[in-house]
């Protein structure tokens, strides 16, 4: 029996690529199908993450002209991270294995076949891994590379220059939909369930329209969220850095002790104000991390819904095509 797939697509206000995209996700999966690799139940799930522009008019349209396109609509714009868990939530109940791919096509969709051949070859999570970063900017690349160091150091077990890009199946879905923290980082949480894996290589390419939903501000909210979801170490690092300030105080106050011993006069008005800009700097920075944490703990306890989904046809679809047989 041939295994249903589906693709999920986290969409927000792409307009500008989505014709495209289905196009060439399209080709994909028919192409799958003809060969006999998954079943013809197979879909792509394009989830709509409160865009404000015509990208649920644009999944709409298509979902009632091709019976493999289905879509997800958000109630409002809910991140990227909350859009690929809603997807596979869903997919889940009806396909046997799912991917999730951006609708930007940076990622290389060709490497999807491979993908579902590894699933059949008994893997239940392939990663699509990036062969090389030349597509990125020197800034982009070299803050890439560190981020993925600072998270080894921390023991945060991660795929280097592999995102959101993944296949995962049924089991291995329903075993990361158990984690339950609202907090999401998937590239870090996919690891965690821990069924046996493997690498697809691609290269990624330039957007294909559109602008990126990834500037830098976010970029970095992105990393100080994987680093603080996933490791205690910077609250750690605020204790060293507590013992050598007290360190250095008190060397400070030894060499003041053995200056008036001596006889040396001086003011000290530069060495107190050095010394309280310096003490005051790391309490704002040490406060700021403890409250990172404590924002997560208050944001976790109040179990608030990750999501809300205003309109779904995906399981429609299903209900219609089984009543059909």
């Amino acid at each position: 029996m041939k295994k249903v797939l589906t693709i999920i697509v986290p969409c927000y206000n792409e307009e500008d690529v989505l014709p495209e995209t289905f196009k060439e996700l399209g080709n994909i999966l028919i192409n799958l199908m003809n060969r006999n690799k998954i079943s013809r139940e197979s879909k792509i799930l394009f989830v709509n993450d409160g865009s404000n522009d015509s990208t649920w008019k644009l999944i709409s349209k298509y979902s009632q002209e091709y019976s493999y396109i289905a879509g997800i609509k958000f109630t409002r714009n809910y991140g990227h991270q909350n859009a690929l868990l809603a997807g596979m939530s869903i997919a889940v109940k009806h396909s046997d294995m799912m991917i999730t791919i951006d609708a930007d096509l940076q990622d290389d969709v060709n490497a999807i076949p491979e993908m579902v051949d590894k699933y059949y070859q008994g893997y239940d999570v392939v990663y699509g891994v990036r062969n090389s970063r030349k597509t990125d900017s020197f800034f982009k690349r070299n803050t890439a590379l560190l981020f993925y160091k600072i998270m080894g150091k921390l023991g945060v077990n991660l795929v280097p220059d592999s995102a959101d890009y993944r296949l995962l199946s049924k089991r291995a879905t329903n075993s990361l939909l158990q984690f339950k923290e609202r907090n999401l980082f998937l590239r870090g949480m996919v690891p965690l369930v821990g069924y046996k894996s493997t690498k697809v290589f691609y290269a990624r390419k330039e957007r294909f329209a559109g602008k990126s939903k990834y500037p830098l501000t976010k970029m970095l909210h992105f990393a100080l969220d994987g680093i603080t979801s996933f490791s205690i170490a910077p609250i750690h690092l605020i204790l060293y850095l507590g013992l050598l300030t007290v360190l250095i105080s008190f060397i400070s106050m030894i060499y003041t002790l053995v200056e008036k011993a001596l006889g040396h006069v001086t003011t000290g008005w530069s060495s107190l104000m050095i010394s309280i800009w310096f003490l005051g700097g790391v309490q704002l920075i040490s406060i700021s991390v403890i409250g990172e944490y404590i924002g997560k703990i208050f944001a976790e306890v109040k179990h608030r819904p990750r999501f809300n989904i205003e309109s779904e046809n995906y399981s429609n679809k299903f209900q219609k095509e089984e009543s059909e047989k």
